[in-house]
């Protein structure tokens, strides 16, 4: 029998129950002073059982005890604080049993796993509410439906196929595939700010699920994936990016699964990464030639292609791309002016794999390096190479008394990776000739 939680700021050690009858009895406050103390009748002493050892003074048995012995044993209660000598002490009294009340909570009721990622949207209906779905046979064949109640523990769901038909259960190992039909829709949009869209750039991405057996991999594009021991939950982005499909695959439908990169993934392979390499495009960029900007854009994988088509085909002839891009949410107004550098030229620095050296690193104060959201990168002779998601950022660097002596270098590197990067560093190899560090927040512009 396990023991029952006990409350907090009890305390009580080891003891046998038995002896609970040769106890006087009394009550004491926190300081550990008796406040009341009254004799045992010695006709209570005989009927309280001999019970194994306790450690909690709310355990079950010894509710059992106290209740089953003789007529007037009111409480079991506990010496409160830090007296050196805390004791179980009960009283005696002809009122009714007054015992501490019990919670048991009902667990959590199971949801639905949300995108493992940033976006805000409308709260999706219960698990106990009625979805329209499809579902996908073993064998290929889809079945539109309404699923009732989704069990998980069960390994199993119930549904019906017309309103009129009762409702029928269907264990996971029968069905391949699970989609709910009715998208997750955006949060409504903050006043002035553009439509939020889903992160289609940073987070969709192929998959494959590889059954065991003849028959074809599952295959599709997702943002994000969810896996447990009943299956993989894994999200559709529909709409324009407006919204997102759930779906769900058993564990029993697959043995293997991959994915393929984001676009923003497969973009940063093409990133510079050791400083030889940053050293060359530094040379050669006065010679590169002015790009497109929605190369730019594909090149720092804020787009995909297919959002880029869309846009193009859209584009109005006195819209500028860009303009429309960032209307549109695809991409913010940050994004655009890291783009229009890079189709100017500059050189495109991946943080996660380039190895930041400490000597350049210390030469910006922490406070410095936030404001300005700069990451010292390296030192070559006399200059000192920093990577900027805008090169407009630096010209309060060259004001800086103790850079006189080095002639800085803009690079480009992403804005979200600079702040990652600002917060990695942050109170490590960042020079400490600061009194006042300023803290940390993603929303510095």
């Amino acid at each position: 029998m396990g023991d029952l939680a006990t409350p907090k700021g009890l305390s009580c050690p080891v003891f046998p129950l038995n002896r609970l009858a040769r106890r006087n009895v009394g009550i004491r406050h926190r300081g550990g002073s008796v406040l009341e103390r009254l004799p045992r009748p010695s006709a209570v002493a005989e009927e309280i059982p001999s019970l194994p050892f306790c450690t909690n003074p709310w355990h079950p048995q010894l509710f059992s005890a106290v209740r089953g012995s003789a007529p007037g044993v009111l409480s079991v209660t506990c010496v409160i604080g830090m007296a050196p000598h805390r004791e179980i002490h009960h009283a005696v009294s002809d009122q009714p049993l007054s015992f501490p009340t019990l919670l048991d909570e009902p667990p959590d009721r199971w949801q639905w796993p949300a995108p493992p990622f940033p976006w805000r949207h409308v709260s999706p209906p219960g698990n106990d509410v009625a979805q329209p779905c499809r579902i996908e046979s073993q064998m290929g064949r889809t079945l539109d439906a309404e699923m009732l109640v989704f069990d998980p523990a069960g390994r199993s769901l119930t549904l019906r196929t017309a309103a009129d038909r009762p409702p029928q259960s269907l264990s996971f190992s029968r069905f391949r595939r699970l989609t709910l039909t009715t998208p997750l829709q955006p949060a409504p949009p903050i006043a002035g700010a553009p439509a939020q869209r889903v992160p289609a750039a940073a987070q969709e991405r192929d998959y494959s699920l590889d059954p065991d057996g003849p028959l074809e991999p599952l295959i599709g594009r997702t943002a994000g994936h969810v896996e447990t021991p009943e299956g993989m939950y894994l999200f559709t982005i529909v709409d324009e990016e407006a919204s997102v499909q759930r779906v769900f695959v058993p564990s029993a439908a697959y043995v293997r699964c991959e994915f393929g990169p984001s676009a923003e993934e497969a973009a940063a392979r093409l990133w510079i990464a050791n400083p030889s390499e940053l050293l060359l495009a530094i040379e050669r960029q006065q010679r590169v030639p002015v790009r497109p900007l929605g190369l730019s854009l594909l090149a720092l994988g804020l787009l995909t292609a297919n959002q880029l088509d869309r846009a193009l085909a859209r584009q109005a002839p006195d819209m500028p791309l860009g303009e429309l891009l960032v209307t549109s949410g695809l991409i913010s107004g940050a994004d655009l002016q890291t783009a229009i550098a890079h189709k100017m030229g500059y050189p495109l620095v991946d943080l996660a794999r380039f190895p930041i050296d400490a000597a350049a690193l210390s030469k910006l104060s922490k406070h410095l390096a936030v404001s300005c959201r700069a990451i010292p990168l390296m030192l070559d002779k006399e200059r000192l190479i920093v990577a900027v998601d805008k090169p407009s950022r630096v010209d309060k660097l060259q004001e800086v008394h103790a850079l006189a002596q080095f002639t800085t270098v803009p690079v480009l590197a992403p804005k979200m990776q600079i702040l990652l990067a600002l917060d990695r560093l942050s109170g490590n190899a960042l020079s400490q000739n600061v009194l006042e560090r300023s803290r940390f927040f993603a929303a510095t512009v």
